[in-house]
């Protein structure tokens, strides 16, 4: 297993610039990476142009220092401008195919899904890594899906593998040992954004997928 697959097959901590968060996404991010997360997705919904970038180069820095990958989500030439390692495009994005090919070896690339057919689609697009959910449901942004539960999830890792998928949707202490033996890796938002200690959670969550 190549080391950026290992990485994304680990825990991946969205930094989100809902108010509702007592942190910003930088000290969301800086949290993760104390915590050992392996993957941190910048998810800037809210901010204009110039505050994005400035949250974007932060973590840029954090993940570097870290040894953890950076994702940026939506936004392709953010993550260029920032240097990210990647991506995050969800099924209202831009498709994977209309990132300029000059730029496409520089990117990885994370595709959404929400069921099989999604999923397979995506694997098509030669994506990186796969996102399926929500799993469990979630609060902690808007989704028309319900959840979509643990066999679902096994399913589509079987379906398009080798590709990684990652599942997301109210995963918390309390369930992601559930997620383990699918195979999948997990990505997080409130599990770390409204954790009274967000490097603690954010450690509990490596260990729990560790085991």
């Amino acid at each position: 297993m190549s080391a950026a697959r290992a990485r994304l097959l680990g825990l991946h901590v969205l930094a989100d610039d809902a108010p509702s968060w007592k942190l910003d996404p930088v000290e969301q991010a800086q949290a993760a990476c104390r915590g050992g997360a392996t993957v941190v997705q910048l998810r800037a919904k809210l901010a204009g142009d110039r505050e994005a970038l400035e949250w974007a180069r932060a973590i840029r820095a954090l993940t570097r220092a870290a040894g953890a990958l950076f994702v940026v989500n939506d936004r392709f030439d953010l993550a260029l401008a920032a240097e990210a390692d990647g991506v995050h495009l969800g099924q209202e994005d831009l498709p994977p195919a209309r990132i300029p090919t000059r730029f496409r070896g520089q990117l990885l690339v994370g595709r959404s899904s929400h069921d099989l057919s999604q999923a397979r689609a995506a694997r098509s697009e030669g994506v990186d890594y796969l996102a399926f959910g929500p799993v469990f449901g979630t609060r902690s942004k808007s989704s028309p899906y319900d959840a979509r539960g643990i066999e679902a999830l096994a399913e589509v890792v079987r379906a398009v593998a080798p590709l990684p998928t990652v599942a997301i949707g109210g995963i918390g202490p309390d369930n992601v040992r559930a997620v383990v033996p699918t195979g999948a890796g997990v990505a997080v938002i409130s599990a770390v954004a409204r954790a009274d200690d967000p490097e603690t959670a954010t450690r509990a969550l490596v260990r729990a997928l560790a085991r």
